[in-house]
């Protein structure tokens, strides 16, 4: 059994079990986070596929850790113009545990 849930602007392929990287949510380290936009599950064999949600299906997380991802180097320049900015940006991501699909 799999579904696809969306979350922070993206979607996700999850299943029972599995450790993910989503944005991050706001919750606590040991909480559980329940996702509504849930837009398809297949069960069995049997594909279910929302528009755009599926009714009734969700998926339960339970938040692991925070944390910031890798380091991303933003520079600008212009040629010839002695012009250069640098900045860095680290992303803040929820690691998760899918702990069931409710469907």
């Amino acid at each position: 059994m799999y579904a696809i849930i969306e979350t922070g602007g993206k979607q996700f392929r999850v299943e029972q079990g599995q450790t993910l990287f989503v944005e991050k949510l706001d919750a606590n380290v040991g909480d559980t986070v329940t996702i509504d936009k849930v837009l398809l599950v297949e069960k069995d064999g049997e594909v279910k596929v929302g528009t755009p949600v599926v009714d009734g299906a969700k998926a339960v997380l339970k938040v692991v850790e925070h944390g910031k991802g890798k380091k991303v180097i933003v520079f600008k320049y212009k040629p010839k113009k002695n012009y250069r900015r640098k900045q860095g940006h680290r992303q803040p991501y929820t690691k998760v545990v899918v702990e069931a699909i409710q469907a």
